[in-house]
Order: structure tokens, then C-alpha cells, then sequence
């Protein structure tokens, strides 16, 4: 699935359940740099 499209969908997920980044990540036991990236699709720094 395109990067794009699957870090839209967390992120509206997330927003939908109105969830920080922070809060998200602290439930799935990753950073929230992580979210971000999965949600902007950069995954190189």
C-alpha cells in the first residue's frame, strides 16, 4: 500500500478517536517521531 495513502488513514484514524500523536504512540509502545512519520510518510531523516 502506498505510504501516502496508509499514513492518511492512521492519521484520520487517530483524529476520528481523538488521539494525540503522544497518545497513540504510548498505546502501540512507539515513539511519537514514529507516528509522525508514518503519518507524513518520511521515513529517512
Amino acid at each position: 500500500m502506498d505510504a501516502y495513502v496508509t499514513g492518511s488513514t492512521i492519521k484520520q484514524l487517530r483524529e476520528a478517536r481523538k488521539l494525540t500523536q503522544a497518545e497513540l504512540a504510548a498505546k502501540i509502545d512507539v515513539s511519537h517521531k514514529t507516528v509522525s512519520k508514518w503519518e507524513t510518510g518520511v521515513f529517512h531523516s
